[in-house]
């Protein structure tokens, strides 16, 4: 198994072509095969198996950067979802943080994330929401006030 994603690899780099985009589902089968190698990594280490293990973390060092400009590319392919555009917003931006509590203008109905699944981000708990903060995202309890997790740059 090995065997052949490096292999496909090796394939991958040496062909000459233009660049595609990805879809997302073939993104998200790089990603798999990456946790992959790195549970083969980490048995190897547990394990005590003396397979050369330097040759293994680099090659899931160069996965991993693959898989990083892979999703570059989805995100630059698929620009209508990840836009920055012009939003305006009737407050000026502020660098939030998690445990900053905000005004409850700032996480109102208008500005939150109705399909986060789009956009990759995990499911919100109960009182929570993802809002928009200019070009961040936000997960923020709307009981409290309070912010949670603090995506920075998500829509560039």
């Amino acid at each position: 198994m090995r065997k052949l994603i490096i292999l496909g690899l090796i394939a991958a780099t040496a062909m000459p072509g233009a660049a595609m985009a990805q879809s997302r589902g073939e993104v998200r089968d790089s990603a798999r095969e990456l946790r992959q190698e790195q549970r083969e990594l980490r048995d190897a280490r547990r394990y005590g198996d003396r397979r050369d293990v330097r040759e293994q973390r680099r090659d899931v060092r160069e996965a991993r950067r693959e898989l990083r400009e892979d999703w570059r590319d989805y995100r630059r392919s698929h620009r209508d979802v990840y836009r920055a555009g012009n939003w305006n917003a009737p407050f000026r931006y502020n660098r939030w943080e998690a445990g900053a509590r905000l005004r409850p203008a700032y996480y109102s109905s208008r500005y939150y994330i109705s399909d986060p699944y789009r956009y990759r981000l995990p499911r919100p708990g109960n009182n929570m929401r993802w809002v928009r903060h200019y070009n961040d995202v936000l997960l923020v309890n709307v009981r409290t006030g309070r912010v949670i997790q603090v995506h920075r740059g998500f829509f560039w």
